[in-house]
């Protein structure tokens, strides 16, 4: 009788460490699945982050002057001899590229000025472009942002490709 109990194991059998790391290996499965998501949704907010400044600066220019300044691309909106930033209306340090490493893209005339960013690329709709447009319309009183489904933008879950 005591021989028996000596041979009893002491360690986990094959079977049940087979169990654990099965368990272990779709709770890791999960959790990348949920942070990748949660890694786009930052980029995303950062993306719009960057537009609403330039955006911002925009809006306080044709308050100031009358006019938007005419600015044919987003690197002359953002760069170091871009009248927004020699007015300290934007930072200096704003990125050409998205967080996506996809090109921002802006233009800017005396009436209206487009801001886009295209989104992540592989995703579509669901990560798709961020659009912010706005259009001074003569004789009101004032104009209003719209975004590229024509809602008020002021957040990013706001544009229409955040849904």
């Amino acid at each position: 009788m005591e021989t028996a109990k000596k041979n009893k194991q002491k360690g986990f059998s094959l079977m049940e460490l087979m169990i654990a790391l099965t368990i272990i290996g779709i709770i890791a499965v999960v959790g990348m699945k949920f942070m990748g998501t949660q890694v786009d949704e930052a980029r995303r907010m950062q993306a719009f982050d960057v537009l609403s400044q330039v955006r911002s600066g925009l809006a306080e220019y044709n308050m100031k002057f009358g006019d938007y300044p005419e600015l044919g691309s987003w690197e002359a909106i953002v760069g170091a001899s871009s009248p927004l930033v020699a007015k300290s209306l934007i930072r200096v340090d704003l990125p050409i590229n998205d967080p996506w490493r996809q090109p921002y893209e802006g233009k800017s005339t005396k009436n209206s000025f487009e801001l886009k960013c295209a989104g992540r690329p592989d995703k579509g709709e669901e990560l798709g472009p961020i659009i912010m447009t706005e259009l001074k319309t003569i004789g009101a009183p004032g104009s209003v942002a719209k975004d590229s489904a024509g809602s008020a933008t002021s957040s990013p879950n706001q544009d229409s490709s955040s849904q």
